[in-house]
C-alpha cells in the first residue's frame, strides 16, 4: 500500500494520516507497502467471525429443536416420550433446514430478519408435519388425522418463527457489533454508514478506504488489506464499486474474500433492477432474467382483493376508536375533524386524502414561514417539532392514529394499504422522467420509505419507491404492514 493510498483510510470520518494517534491504535507504518508482496489466498477466518457464526447457528438449531419438540409433545400428547421425540426431531428439522440454507444465510447478511424466512418456513414445517405423520405410521403407532396434521403444521410454524426471532435477538445481545470496513466509492461510503446505523443491522462502519483502479492493482500485489483488517479487528468488508469496469469490480471482491472475513457487495445493477431476478445458466454462462416492470392484471386483482378484505375487517375493528378520536379532535380545538389534502395518485390522477386533523386550522398559511427549518431534505417538507401541531395532534401523530381515515381512501380505490408515498401536487411536480414510474402503483397508507423511518431527499425517496414497484409481491406487502405495526407499537411515527 502506497503512502498516498494509506492516507485515504478514514476511521469515523477522520484520516489516519492526519490522526496517527487514533483510538483504533492503527499504525499506518505497520502496513506492508512492498510492491510485489503477493496477498496469500485463503487466509484463515478471524476467531471473532467464526465464534459469531457458530453462536448464531447453535442458537437457531437449538431454537428449532425446542420448538418442534414442544409442539409435537403438545399436539400429539406424548410428553413421556420426549427423549424419543428429540431424537426424531433433530434429523427431521436440522437436515432439511440445513439443506435450505437456514443456518448459513445469517452469516451472509447484515440485517437478519425472521420475516424474510417465513415463506420457506411455511414449506419446511409442512414437510416436517408430513414426516412426523409418516414416521408415526411406520412405527405402528397409528395414523394422524387431518386435524392433527394441520395443528402440527401450524403449531410448528408459529413456534419456529417465534423461537427463531428470540434466538436472533439473543445472538444480537450476546455478540458485539459487527465491525465493517467499506472499500470503494467514497461518495457512497458515508450513506452506507448512515443506512447501517439506522437499520436493524447489528453492525457499525468503523473505517472506509476509497480506491481507484490503480489502487486495486496495488492492493492485489500487497497484503495491506489483510493487515488493515487485523489492526482494526474487522468482521466484514463492504465492497462498493466506484467503477463499472468488470475487471476492477472482480478484483475488489477477490481482495476482500482472500482476507477471510464476511463480504457484502453493493452492486449498482440492483439499484435499477431490484432483487426480483432469476439466475439463468446458459451453457455455463450466468445471465439474469429481469421481471418486467409493474404488475400484471392478475397481480393487481390480488393486491386489490387483499386491500378490500383487510381494510373491511380493519374498519369494523377500529370504528369505535375512530368515533372516539373524532370527538376528541372536535373538543380539543374548534375546527374540522378531518384534514383533507389533494394528493397525486396512480397514473398521476389527483385525489383527496383524509386524515384526522392534528394541526391548528390555519396550518397551511403558516407553512411558508417554517420552510427554513425543513428537515426532510430537498423537495419534501417535514418538521420533527412542528409548532402548528396541537396537543392531541402530537399524540395522534406519534401513534399514527391520525392516518386511520385513509382506510376510507383504500375502500374507494384511491389508495392501497401498502404502496409508494402519495405526494402533494408541488412535491410531485419535482419528480420527472423515468422517476414517475413510481406512479404505476396505487399510493399506500404505508410503504417502504415510511418503514425505513428516514428523512431523505425526494430523489432518494422515489428511488426507494421504484424498487418497491420493481420487486412487488403480496408477501412484501404483508412484511411492510407487520413492520409498520412494530414501528407504531414503538411509538415511532411512520
Amino acid at each position: 500500500m502506497t503512502p498516498e493510498l494509506a492516507a485515504k483510510v478514514a476511521i469515523h470520518g477522520e484520516s489516519i494520516a492526519a490522526a496517527p494517534d487514533s483510538p483504533s491504535g492503527l499504525a499506518i507504518e505497520s502496513l506492508d507497502v512492498r510492491a510485489g508482496h503477493a496477498a496469500v489466498p485463503g487466509h484463515s477466518v478471524p476467531v471473532s467471525v467464526r465464534r459469531r457464526a457458530a453462536l448464531q447457528r447453535r442458537l437457531l438449531g437449538g431454537a428449532d429443536i425446542l420448538a418442534v419438540t414442544l409442539t409435537v409433545g403438545s399436539v400429539l400428547n406424548v410428553g413421556q416420550h420426549r427423549v424419543l421425540l428429540i431424537a426424531l426431531a433433530m434429523p427431521l428439522v436440522l437436515i432439511p433446514f440445513k439443506v435450505a440454507g437456514l443456518y448459513d444465510r445469517d452469516e451472509l447478511l447484515l440485517v437478519r430478519s425472521t420475516l424474510d424466512e417465513v415463506p420457506a418456513l411455511l414449506q419446511l414445517t409442512a414437510l416436517f408435519a408430513l414426516g412426523v405423520a409418516i414416521a408415526k405410521w411406520l412405527l405402528g403407532r397409528g395414523a394422524l388425522g387431518g386435524d392433527e396434521v394441520a395443528a402440527l403444521w401450524l403449531g410448528t410454524f408459529v413456534a419456529i418463527v417465534t423461537s427463531r426471532a428470540l434466538a436472533r435477538w439473543a445472538a444480537g445481545r450476546l455478540s458485539a457489533l459487527e465491525r465493517c470496513l467499506v472499500i470503494g466509492d467514497s461518495e457512497r461510503a458515508g450513506r452506507i454508514s448512515e443506512r447501517i446505523a439506522s437499520s436493524a443491522a447489528r453492525a457499525t462502519v468503523v473505517a472506509s478506504l476509497p480506491v481507484t483502479a490503480e489502487d486495486i492493482e496495488e492492493l492485489e500485489r500487497s497484503d495491506a488489506i489483510h493487515q488493515l483488517v487485523g489492526e482494526l479487528d474487522i468482521d466484514r468488508i463492504v465492497v462498493v464499486p466506484s467503477t463499472d469496469d468488470e475487471k476492477d469490480i472482480v478484483g475488489l471482491i477477490r481482495i476482500a474474500k482472500t482476507v477471510g472475513v464476511r463480504v457484502s457487495v453493493l452492486p449498482r445493477l440492483f439499484e435499477v433492477v431490484g432483487s426480483a431476478v432469476e439466475f439463468d445458466d446458459v451453457d455455463g454462462m450466468t445471465m439474469l432474467g429481469i421481471r418486467r416492470f409493474g404488475l400484471s392484471q392478475s397481480s393487481r386483482m390480488v393486491k386489490r382483493g387483499f386491500d378490500l378484505v383487510t381494510t373491511s375487517i380493519g374498519l369494523i375493528v377500529v370504528a369505535p376508536l375512530m368515533a372516539a378520536i373524532a370527538l376528541a379532535v372536535w373538543l380539543d380545538s374548534r375546527g374540522s375533524i378531518l384534514f383533507s389534502q389533494v394528493r397525486v395518485g396512480r397514473d398521476g390522477r389527483q385525489f383527496v386524502m383524509f386524515k384526522f386533523r392534528s394541526m391548528v386550522p390555519d396550518a397551511e398559511s403558516r407553512k411558508d414561514r417554517l420552510r427554513a427549518d425543513n428537515e426532510a431534505g430537498a423537495g419534501l417538507f417535514k418538521l420533527a417539532d412542528d409548532p402548528r401541531i396541537t396537543g392531541l395532534g402530537r399524540f395522534l401523530r406519534r401513534t399514527s392514529l391520525d392516518e386511520l381515515p385513509q382506510l376510507i381512501n383504500v375502500i374507494r380505490g384511491e389508495m392501497s394499504l401498502v404502496g409508494p408515498r402519495p405526494l402533494v401536487v408541488d412535491e410531485d411536480s419535482q419528480v420527472s422522467g423515468l422517476d414517475r414510474s413510481r406512479l404505476h402503483l396505487t399510493p399506500g397508507m404505508t410503504g417502504p420509505w415510511q418503514v425505513l423511518g428516514m428523512r431523505v431527499p425526494i430523489q432518494e425517496m422515489v428511488g426507494i419507491d421504484y424498487l418497491y414497484v420493481a420487486n412487488w409481491s403480496l408477501w412484501l406487502d404483508v412484511k411492510i404492514l407487520l413492520r409498520t405495526v412494530l414501528h407504531v407499537l414503538r411509538r415511532r411515527n411512520v
